[in-house]
């Protein structure tokens, strides 16, 4: 038999496909780039790894799912026809909608042609004397291009945990990024919830109802604040209609691309009658109003940060009849938006339903998963569904899982092993025509996702056009360029309240990953500006052939 197989001539190797650019990743940011690549003319094929268009929103399918942005700020800007087509039907949009509107774009800008599902990427490698990348599907097939554009997301690669004897577990167990595509039946089930993030504050709020029993594991509890969500009526619908050019131009000029601004006064400006006034006016608003609206220095100042934080806590013991599980729920370990802050819609009510058990994996830590369940320090918890809701290996993970080669066979996760170094979020020397949407230090990273989206894919398709109106085939960011923006976004973050925080800005989530500045926490509009500047004096540190 062995000489046969010896004999048995090899199946011939397919063709490499060749195209002008090359982009991985069907999600907003994706579809995006492909619409405007299409626009210049390019031959593109745009490669997901899902089975759909919507990156977030295909993925992302677990109950409760939904838009932390108001919906009217999240849809796509830069075609007034579908602005006045598309109509939200809630303030903050749920998975379904999200999804059909993505698909709903892909099919206006017939985008399908160019996009090949179930494909993932697993390599990519420069070749120098060509000046090409090749990259190559996990069915091992390849495609070649001038550009490649990683259009991946910065919360796509998940994470479970190495708990010991995850595989074990006899019943249903799945990430919530990679929920069943078929209903689940949770009626008289045991379920168990493994993290309280803002993924898991959605679900648990959901399910809660549904199932026999729910234990949730919390190893750190957050400071969730109200969502307030609510349909959108038609005469609303019109107002919003007729007021896109005001919103647009209001996310541009915000800190982070939402409505929201912080108040220019200082939490010590008024007095505590004042200040406590301000702060019920904020919480009865919706959506992020409690963060990004609050008093100019709840992010950097502590005191002023505390008094927010202890405000916070006070809701919560409001809301949460035992009070040992309220104090259990109310964070006391990291200041209020140092992490991310879910929005919830009776998140912390479903602790009082008679069903719900919280455990907190601080006191009792899970020592392994076990064919029947968890078992902790101090009990073993008998599940017919385990769910982790334990977040993601951010910005740079997604990047991390393709194996990224550039000039020389420079690996890009062995680049970035001590923490990423790039230009402008967008490139990393060593990489030519190696382009990043929402990269590590890219404003993208801390900002209503779309609202930096356009401004990235908007210029990543002006420097093409540069490109070839110059005759330029090949860009490259300096070394001096990448070392001194990577300096500007780490010193950003030195001495603000979110760098003593361990969190997924910077890393802290997992085992193993290094430390670093993952995120650009210098503002949407400042990124905007120091990226217009580059590109006006002639993309001054990136080197054209």
């Amino acid at each position: 038999m062995a000489e046969l197989s010896e004999r048995t001539p090899a199946t011939p190797e397919k063709p490499v496909e060749r195209y002008d650019a090359i982009v991985i990743g069907a999600g907003v940011s994706g579809l995006f780039q492909l619409v405007r690549l299409l626009e210049l003319g390019f031959s593109v094929r745009l490669f997901e790894a899902g089975g759909g268009v919507g990156g977030t929103w295909y993925w992302n399918r677990y109950p409760g799912a939904r838009f932390d942005s108001e919906s009217y700020t999240y849809g796509y800007s830069f075609s007034h026809e579908l602005l006045q087509e598309w109509d939200w039907k809630e303030h903050f949009s749920g998975q379904p909608e999200n999804e059909r509107y993505l698909n709903y774009v892909a099919d206006k800008f017939n985008l399908r042609p160019h996009i090949q599902l179930n494909a993932t990427v697993v390599a990519a490698r420069y070749d120098e004397s060509g000046n090409y990348w090749e990259v190559r599907l996990e069915d091992g097939s390849r495609a070649r291009a001038r550009f490649l554009i990683t259009a991946v997301g910065i919360l796509s690669a998940h994470n479970i945990p190495p708990f010991e004897g995850v595989e074990s577990f006899a019943g249903e167990s799945f990430h919530t990024s990679r929920w069943p595509q078929e209903p689940i039946d949770f009626a008289g089930k045991r379920v168990g919830v493994i993290g309280t993030g803002a993924t898991a504050v959605q679900l648990i709020t959901e399910i809660a109802k549904e199932v026999g029993h729910l234990t949730v594991f919390q190893r750190t509890p957050n400071y969730c604040a109200p969502l307030r969500n609510r349909p959108i009526d038609a005469e609303t619908q019109a107002k919003i209609k007729a007021s896109y050019p005001e919103i647009f131009k209001r996310t541009r000029e915000t800190f982070a691309g939402f409505i929201h601004e912080f108040d220019p006064r200082s939490v010590f400006d008024v007095t505590p009658e004042a200040r406590q006034a301000k702060f019920e006016e904020l919480w009865a608003q919706p959506g992020f109003s409690k963060w990004l609206g609050n008093f100019r220095d709840i992010m950097s100042n502590p005191d002023a940060n505390e008094l927010f934080a202890e405000f916070v806590r006070g809701k919560i013991r409001e809301r949460v009849k035992n009070p040992a599980v309220a104090e259990k729920l109310a964070p006391k370990d990291h200041r209020f938006g140092t992490k991310r802050v879910p929005l919830e819609s009776g998140y912390y009510e479903q602790f009082n339903r008679d069903n719900v058990l919280l455990v907190d994996i601080r006191e009792s830590p899970i020592e392994r998963i076990t064919p029947r369940g968890v078992k902790t320090k101090d009990a073993e918890y008998e599940f017919d569904i385990i769910i982790y809701a334990t977040g993601f290996d951010a910005v740079t993970g997604p990047l991390n899982r393709i194996d990224i080669r550039g000039a020389g066979g420079l690996s890009l996760k062995e680049k970035w092993a001590d923490g990423p170094r790039t230009y402008l979020g967008i490139q990393s020397a060593g990489f030519p025509n190696l382009l990043t949407l929402v990269g590590p230090h890219n404003g993208a990273t801390f900002c209503n996702m779309p609202r930096c989206i356009e401004q990235n894919v908007e210029w990543v398709t002006d420097c093409l056009k540069y490109m070839r109106e110059k005759g330029y085939e090949r860009i490259a960011a300096t070394a001096e360029a990448e070392e001194a923006w990577t300096n500007h976004a780490n010193e950003l973050a030195v001495g603000t309240l979110m760098s003593e925080t361990p969190s997924w800005f910077f890393g802290a989530n997992i085992e193993g990953k290094k430390r670093g500045v993952l995120m650009y926490l210098g503002g949407a509009k400042a990124y905007r500006e120091k990226c217009d500047a580059v590109a006006a004096n002639g993309y001054e540190g990136f080197k054209f052939d």
